[in-house]
């Protein structure tokens, strides 16, 4: 290897693992705080930088299909799911269909080369460039929605996108260390990380009942 490819290398590991711990750690705290949030912006900043370093050694080192998926899959969810905080009941905007359009476009350029790759096909690969598709087209669906549905939406868009983020982490993580039980091992992460993306949900979907409740007692209260 080169001393550029080597640096490349140790940059990527240096923010993945902080990215990886970071993440974990916000994963067991308190959400919505101003610790959350200030960790939130590491985390994303982190997991930026080891997506960049992923697209040059890709680009320049060596070409692996499935951390090219994940190239342009992780940074997508990382800034769709950081930009749900700031446009929540607003909805998308013009930056998001920017964004939407980019990433589609790249990963339309990267199916072919995909394809084409040398050797059996690569089911983690394929597999998360059809999880990259599916989100391209909830994002583009959204548009049609009613203005009202996301106040309640940004929060699941948010929470799907972040922990996925994380885990795609730790599945390229995995993919990259533990070579027994491929292409299993790999994509246990990314199970485990779909069942914590189900409890969030759930966890979502009781404060909202129970908010609505608290409110609809407030508003009898008040009647009576």
């Amino acid at each position: 290897m080169t001393s550029a490819h080597l640096a490349n290398i140790a940059v990527h590991v240096g923010a993945g693992t902080l990215a990886l711990l970071i993440g974990f750690a916000m994963l067991a705290r308190r959400k919505g705080t101003a610790a959350h949030r200030r960790l939130g912006k590491v985390f994303c900043l982190l997991a930026l930088v080891v997506s960049l370093s992923a697209a040059v050694g890709t680009l320049w080192f060596r070409f692996i299909p499935v951390f090219a998926v994940l190239t342009v899959l992780v940074p997508y969810q990382l800034v769709s799911g950081w930009r749900s905080i700031h446009t929540r009941e607003r909805g998308p905007s013009g930056i998001d269909a920017a964004w939407t359009l980019a990433a589609l476009a790249l990963a339309l350029m990267l199916t072919p080369t995909l394809v084409a790759a040398p050797g059996r096909p690569d089911i983690v690969a394929y597999a998360s460039l059809g999880t990259l598709f599916l989100l391209l087209a909830y994002d583009a669906v959204r548009w049609l929605f009613p203005l009202r549905w996301f106040a309640t939406l940004w929060r699941y868009d948010h929470v799907y996108k972040l922990v996925a983020s994380l885990f795609a982490l730790l599945s390229a993580l995995v993919g990259n260390v533990i070579r027994a039980g491929q292409p299993w091992s790999q994509i246990a992460p990314s199970a485990i990380g779909l069942l914590t993306i189900g409890y969030f949900f759930v966890q979502l979907r009781r404060q909202q009942v129970a908010a609505r409740s608290a409110g609809y007692g407030q508003t009898d209260a008040a009647a009576s």
